[in-house]
């Protein structure tokens, strides 16, 4: 573990790690299980995911990274240091680390990331803009004097870019996401069936039959829940009609968010996004037909991958090769990381 650099992508929903010549080696949920008697963490990861929905008063589960950025940083130091040891298998001396955060996060909420990851032993860390990572790891060579455009949605906010010349052109940000999805189905089901679900049972829906655009054949999934008058537990079949009808409120609400970035930016780079079309990454891509609305609303071609959920944390560990040539100052092309410590 000695001398082996990682990158870290803190996602709302998923923490991941990439080992600089071995990929991703692990993916968890980035949630904690804590007893509010004694403020004792009691579960980590997956296991304290399992416990989402299922707990007692007496245990809080919670969500310390949100949006990409801290919002409980001693739970979040907690977090980042299991899952750092978890990897390295020892408190050994750790590597120096590569970091995606959003775009146009300020310094404070940097400094905080960097303070967290520096508490588990980290010698070095550099950090990196999400927009700018997806791009590496969707296999765009960003140093070239061409325009490429990134839409990252995750799970708590959906980050857009266009990037040429190793660095964000335009950037834009909204909250709207992968949770709002969740909550927007949540919010549909208690007003047209009068049931009401919890977070976990709506992504579950979401992963089955949600859908921002018509499916070609109709799908249905069986939603179990509380009846808000009766109190009693019952199940309802909803169809991905419905699921649009649930959804297309925050997926049009992206929608425009990256029209606003395509007016701002400028015409050369235009033309290059209209050539190569828009990079879709981010693990809320993946919502069936949300490409097809996309590129139908915005007249230019979108450009998915299989995992896309993954272009983020692969491409900060492409990045790694960067950290050399942070402390250079001769002439050649600009770094895409900023080194804290």
């Amino acid at each position: 573990m000695i001398g082996t650099d990682i990158a870290i992508d803190l996602g709302t929903s998923r923490f991941k790690i990439y080992l600089d010549g071995k990929g991703i080696v692990l993916s968890e949920p980035s949630i904690l299980a804590v007893d509010n008697a004694t403020d004792e963490v009691i579960a980590i990861g997956s296991e304290a995911y399992d416990m989402l929905g299922r707990t007692s008063d007496r245990i809080t589960v919670c969500r310390p990274l949100n949006n990409g950025v801290i919002s409980d940083f001693s739970m979040a130091e907690l977090l980042i240091s299991h899952y750092l040891k978890q990897v390295s298998g020892s408190r050994m001396f750790m590597p120096r680390v590569v970091v995606s955060v959003p775009c146009g996060i300020t310094e404070v909420e940097k400094r905080a990331v960097v303070d967290a990851i520096t508490a588990a032993g980290v010698r070095k860390v550099c950090l990196i803009e999400e927009p700018v990572a997806a791009a590496i790891g969707a296999g765009v060579d960003i140093a070239e004097p061409h325009g490429t455009m990134i839409v990252d949605i995750g799970e708590g906010a959906a980050d857009m870019a266009v990037i040429s010349l190793n660095g964000i052109a335009i950037a834009n940000s909204t909250h709207i996401a992968g949770a709002n999805f969740n909550d927007a189905i949540v919010k549909y089901v208690r007003k047209k069936f009068n049931l009401l679900i919890g977070d976990r049972m709506a992504e579950e829906a979401k992963i089955a039959i949600g859908c921002a655009y018509p499916r070609k054949k109709l799908e249905t999934f069986l939603l179990k829940g509380r009846h808000a008058m009766t109190g009693l537990p019952e199940t309802v079949v909803m169809n991905s009609d419905e699921m649009i009808e649930a959804l297309i409120e925050p997926a049009i609400s992206i929608v425009r968010t990256v029209q606003e970035t395509l007016e701002e930016t400028p015409p050369e780079l235009l033309a290059d996004i209209f050539t190569d079309g828009i990079y879709l990454t981010g693990g809320s891509a993946s919502l069936y037909g949300f490409s097809t609305l996309l590129s139908k609303k915005t007249k230019i071609p979108v450009v998915t991958f299989d995992n896309p959920e993954n272009c983020v944390v692969l491409g900060a560990g492409k990045a790694i090769k960067y950290i050399d040539k942070i402390d250079s100052r001769g002439h050649g092309k600009l770094n895409p990381l900023v080194a804290y410590t």
